[in-house]
C-alpha cells in the first residue's frame, strides 16, 4: 500500500527556517506531480508549491521568494525548504502526490499524508 510520510515540522521564531520532507513509499512505479499545501485553523486547505515529474515549479504568491520544492525522484521523496517564515505561515502542510502508480494494486490514483504542523512565532 503507497503512503506518504511527512517530517520537519515544529516550533520557529519569525525569520527562521524549516525543511519539510515526504517520502512516498510501496509498489511505485511513479508518480507525476507532487505539491504541498497547508491549512490552517479555521481556513480551506490551499496549494503552497507544486513540482511536476519533469521539474517545473509553481509557488503561492504567498510565498515566492522564500519557500523553494523539490524532489528526488529515484527516491520518491518531496521536500520544502521554508525560509524567512512568518507567523502567517502556521499551519498543518500536507503532501500531495498526483498518479501514483502502484504496481501491486493496478491503480493510478492521488494520495495524501497526514500533514505535519508548523508553527511560526512572532
Amino acid at each position: 500500500q503507497v503512503q506518504l510520510v511527512e517530517s520537519g515540522g515544529g516550533l520557529v521564531q519569525a525569520g527562521g527556517s524549516l525543511r519539510l520532507s515526504c517520502a512516498a513509499s510501496g509498489s511505485i512505479i511513479s508518480i507525476n506531480d507532487m505539491g504541498w499545501y497547508r491549512q490552517a485553523p479555521g481556513k480551506q486547505r490551499e496549494l503552497v508549491a507544486v513540482i511536476a515529474r519533469g521539474g517545473s515549479t509553481n509557488y503561492a504568491d504567498s510565498v515566492k521568494g522564500r519557500f523553494t520544492i523539490s524532489r528526488d525522484i529515484a527516491r520518491n521523496t518531496l521536500y520544502l525548504q521554508m525560509n524567512s517564515l512568518k507567523p502567517e505561515d502556521t499551519a498543518v502542510y500536507y503532501c500531495k502526490a498526483d498518479r501514483v502508480y502502484d504496481r501491486r494494486a493496478g491503480t493510478i490514483r492521488d494520495y495524501w499524508g497526514q500533514g505535519t504542523q508548523v508553527t511560526v512565532s512572532s
